[in-house]
């Protein structure tokens, strides 16, 4: 089973996205779950977290900007992006908390130009 992120685009600086993540069966509701990101040439790095009560925790250069959200009726977690840079160009992926290899799917490109 992968988890599906989708909602990516491309978008200007300044502009908006909302990322979606789910997969089949409850994967996403009866875990914690993050947002990650990956940009050309760099490691994949932590972007959001969110526990199952919905308590969140941003890396520092999103804070203010993203917000992560979750509807575990949909088992569905959710990446509000606004404010966007260039520097927030990457895939964005989502897992559990704690990651599971085979968790990871394609990801979601999100391409923001100055």
């Amino acid at each position: 089973v992968q988890l599906q992120a989708s909602g990516g685009g491309l978008v200007q600086a300044g502009g908006s996205l909302r990322l979606s993540c789910t997969a089949s069966g409850n994967i996403v509701s009866i875990n914690a779950m993050a947002w990650y990101r990956q940009a050309p040439g760099k490691q994949r790095e932590f972007v959001a977290g969110i526990t199952r009560g919905g308590t969140t925790n941003y890396v520092d250069s999103v804070k203010g900007r993203f917000t992560a959200a979750r509807d575990n009726g949909k088992n569905t977690v959710y990446l509000q992006m606004n404010s966007l840079k260039p520097e927030d160009t990457a895939v964005y992926y989502c897992n559990t908390i704690p990651n599971r290899a085979e968790y990871w799917g394609q990801g979601t490109q999100v391409t923001v130009s100055s």
